[in-house]
């Protein structure tokens, strides 16, 4: 049997254990595609297939087939029941839809659910301009395990970079530090530099300022790459692990 699966609505949490008490670990997004590993009458056990993450969602909202044409391009995308009248939902960035039909402004992706056309990207849109996605999500609150506009961790503001442009990239930063095995020896930062730390990741927007979703300050900001070293190393007695590059 035929086991690839799409998640089917906004985003979900992905728990530890079967339990809405267990620790978040990551989050799936709207048209995400996974393998279910387990399955009982209220959660399943799944296997996300763009990382291999492994945890537990809720038994719901997902089906079989999906075949995504376009992704969602801004940080939330709206989403209206006609084509001018707006719901308090929304679809977040990197989301994967099809198109049923549109018209001259909206496009719908399912039954009386439409989004603007301004906020999608065809699904073969490459974005190499990483400092413009990583601002979609400045201000944003830092949340262990979200990875959405309510609310995201420092490795998962790294890997949205690459699950937008479909190129592989590991959810935790003990495996992105891993995965990222060139590392670099300098005393000046240059753009597109990741720092790691232990359990924590920031991307250099250029040779002064990094962007990054910091826990003390409970938000993705922009701060100066030597102070935020020098601070790391005061309060959590962290020193850089690792210096990479993002790859594109």
């Amino acid at each position: 049997m035929k086991n690839n699966f799409f998640f089917k609505n906004k985003f979900s949490n992905i728990y530890k254990k079967p339990t809405r008490l267990s620790e978040v670990t990551s989050q799936i997004l709207y048209g995400e595609k996974f393998k279910i590993l387990l399955k009982n009458k209220n959660w399943i056990k799944i296997k996300c297939s763009f990382d291999n993450y492994v945890g537990y969602i809720k038994n719901e909202k997902y089906k079989a087939s999906h075949n995504p044409s376009h992704k969602v391009y801004i940080l939330k995308a709206s989403i209206f029941n006609k084509a001018n009248k707006k719901t308090k939902n929304f679809l977040p960035f990197a989301s994967k839809i099809s198109i049923i039909r549109e018209n001259k402004n909206f496009i719908e992706f399912e039954k009386n659910r439409w989004l603007r056309k301004n906020d999608i990207k065809n699904i073969n849109h490459k974005e190499n301009d990483f400092v413009k996605l990583f601002k979609l999500f400045l201000k944003t609150k830092y949340v262990w395990g979200g990875k959405t506009f309510s609310g995201i961790d420092c490795s998962a503001l790294l890997q949205l970079f690459y699950y937008y442009n479909k190129s592989f990239y590991p959810r935790d930063t003990k495996d992105q530090i891993k995965y990222s095995k060139k590392n670099i020896k300098r005393n000046k930062f240059k753009k597109g530099d990741i720092i790691f730390w232990k359990g924590h990741v920031a991307i250099c927007l250029n040779t002064k300022k990094l962007i990054h979703a910091y826990g003390p300050e409970k938000k993705v900001l922009i701060m100066p790459i030597t102070e935020t070293i020098n601070r790391i190393e005061k309060t959590a007695k962290l020193s850089v692990k690792k210096i990479s590059s993002i790859r594109y």
